[in-house]
């Protein structure tokens, strides 16, 4: 592993230590800082210049104002120091450039940078709805055994433009570590986070570049209980990025990370047999429904992986039986990255 002091898998309290990069640079630097505020909103982003103002904007349109604005700039090549300069006429708004650290040590930058006693994150291809942060924090009002709340999302595409919703998930509430393993079912850009969590057990860890939140996610729900605001609170952006390209490196990764949490993380001590069978299988399945349509052959690859685990083996066949028709006819079309939503 990586060594990397923001980063603890046990709950030591040692993942809440300094900064520690001599890559962090402030090239905006402001004396006379506010006293902390009750949120810190972190925005790790690397060249995203198109989609800052957006982002930026919504966090500024907040009906709850007492917060702080991180944007931790890894190594852009793009204008984002210029599209970020004028808002710095807020207060509020701090900017931080790294020299391309990567997506776990950003965010870990951001969080250690920041002084609320909430953390929220916001990638800067996201947007928030204005009652945001004013809903969640009414449920940690209400719940102070609380430590994580997330909430819905809608999708957007590349040019902000609304797009169809699917059939809304039911989430669970309360210690949801065995949902969590079977599937990550919070968006990363609608959580707040009490920062106490983060001490509690670490940060982002940098040996991941893919599925950080998920391995995040394992190690907070082993101790520490989610809540989520039934509404639709973020606008998360599609079509932009590269996840059908890197999915099977995402598969691999979220395998990975679900090993490590059985054998390291004592997640087998709080979530039986069947249930973490049923997360790999299903990690499985989500992989070989996506490429079906593109690489039928390869989804029968995975579909054949599945069968590994007892856990959905009627899915799984019928998995099977929907490759070989599709490798049958030999169509090809592009998958849709969006349905992977099973741990990566």
């Amino acid at each position: 592993m990586s060594a990397d002091h923001s980063f603890s898998p046990f709950p030591s309290g040692r993942g809440d230590r300094g900064v520690g990069s001599p890559d962090c640079h402030i090239p905006f630097a402001r004396e006379g800082l506010q006293p902390p505020p009750t949120v810190s909103i972190v925005m790790a982003a690397k060249n995203y210049a198109r989609f800052l103002p957006e982002a930026v904007d919504s966090a500024l349109a907040q009906t709850f104002t007492d917060w702080e604005l991180l944007v931790i700039d890894d190594g852009s090549s793009d204008c984002t120091p210029d599209v970020v300069r004028p808002y710095l006429a807020d207060r509020r708004v701090r900017y931080f450039r790294s020299d391309k650290l990567g997506q776990p040590r950003a965010k870990n930058l951001g969080i250690a940078l920041s002084r609320g006693r909430f953390v929220a994150f916001l990638d800067a291809d996201d947007a928030w709805e204005p009652t945001k942060l004013e809903k969640q924090l009414a449920v940690f009002a209400a719940k102070p055994e609380v430590g994580v709340v997330f909430s819905r999302r809608s999708l957007m595409d590349e040019e902000g433009r609304a797009l169809p919703a699917s059939a809304p998930n039911v989430f669970p509430r309360g210690f949801v570590l065995p949902h969590m393993f079977t599937q990550n079912f919070v968006c990363f850009s609608s959580v707040v986070v009490k920062r106490e969590v983060f001490a509690h057990v670490g940060r982002f860890d940098p040996q991941w570049d893919l599925s950080i939140d998920y391995d995040l996610w394992l190690r907070v729900g082993t101790f520490h209980q989610f809540d989520f605001v039934d509404e639709e609170l973020v606008r998360y952006r599609t079509g932009h990025g590269n996840l059908s390209k890197r999915l099977r490196d995402r598969v691999d990764t979220a395998m990975s990370i679900m090993h490590r949490a059985e054998s390291r993380y004592g997640v087998a001590g709080h979530v039986s047999a069947p249930v973490i069978a049923d997360g790999y299988a299903s990690t499985c399945q989500t992989l070989s429904y996506v490429m079906r349509p593109s690489d039928p052959v390869e989804s029968l690859r995975w579909s054949a992986r599945a069968l590994k685990w007892p856990a959905r083996r009627v899915i799984t066949l019928k998995g099977l039986a929907a490759g070989a028709l599709a490798a049958f006819r030999g169509t090809r079309s592009p998958g849709s990255p969006e349905n992977a939503t099973a741990n990566i």
